[in-house]
């Protein structure tokens, strides 16, 4: 709710000892129970005040001794809605549906992000999903990242959602990637790891530390795709296995790093042909 009966009026006052600390942080620390995206929406909406007027942003390095004000309301329910967004439909039975998921497409609806995601284009096609799980995201079980692209697999109704739960926690649903590397590796097989924290650029983002190759940092594009899902049917237990193409602009930037190697397309086709 968002009326004046649900607001909540906090007042604070910035000591000597906090000065030089930015408005948003200093009423995240405040306000513990708010997350840095909420402190940001209600410094957004003239929500929070300094000595009596609203903050300009929330980079505002404070003095010390200022009043501040923070007027926090309860966010209207969020709800899925249908919409008209055209998908690729990879698989489909009277249980399950595996969509091939373009990159760019959130999965489902969150806080400042309630429309053009995959549940919202599923709802537009008539379908009834599963409603075992979070209201916001009926019939998924598994998800990828905005930006990777792929296969993902959708619950139609709640015994479909519990079986395949089970399966995806249980490790028994098998999922290829391909991702791009950089470098040269000795084995053929390996593990990669990396510790994974806040892009520090894209704060809404999670991120492994940017590594450089001669002196020039790696942003090219975000080549991640779920080239494969294997399942088995919940209903059956029939074996099933969904492949999805990899995207075009992925193809054509394979094709410009073989140009720029010096090396024949057909390599990378042959590598690939295993997994597409």
């Amino acid at each position: 709710m968002g009326s004046d009966s649900a607001l909540v009026i906090r007042e604070f006052s910035a000591t000597p000892a906090d000065a030089g600390i930015r408005l948003d942080r200093f009423v995240a620390v405040a306000c513990p129970e708010l997350s840095r995206t909420r402190v940001q929406e209600l410094i957004n909406t003239d929500r929070v005040r300094v000595n009596g007027r609203p903050a300009s942003k929330g980079s505002l390095h404070l003095r010390g001794g200022e009043k501040i004000t923070v007027e926090i309301s309860e966010r209207p329910a969020i709800a899925a809605r249908p919409e008209a967004i055209p998908l690729e439909v990879l698989y489909e039975d009277e249980d399950v549906i595996a969509i091939n998921k373009p990159a760019g497409m959130t999965v489902h609806a969150g806080a400042g992000n309630v429309s053009g995601t995959l549940v919202n284009a599923l709802l537009g096609r008539g379908l009834k999903l599963s409603q075992g799980g979070d209201r916001l995201r009926p019939g998924i079980v598994h998800r990828l990242d905005k930006e990777t692209s792929g296969v993902i697999l959708v619950a139609k109704n709640d015994a479909a959602h519990a079986k395949l739960g089970e399966a995806f926690q249980q490790r028994e649903v098998r999922k290829t990637y391909l991702a791009l590397v950089q470098g040269s590796f000795e084995e053929k097989i390996g593990r990669i790891e990396l510790a994974i924290g806040r892009d520090p650029i894209h704060r809404t983002r999670m991120a492994t530390p940017r590594k450089s190759w001669r002196g020039a940092a790696i942003a090219n594009l975000h080549f991640l795709h779920a080239a494969r899902l294997g399942f088995a049917q919940p209903r059956t237990g029939a074996w099933t296995e969904v492949r999805s193409p990899l995207p075009q602009e992925l193809r054509d930037f394979l094709k410009q790093l073989c140009a720029a190697a010096g090396q024949p397309q057909s390599r990378i086709d042959a590598v690939l042909r295993a997994y597409l």
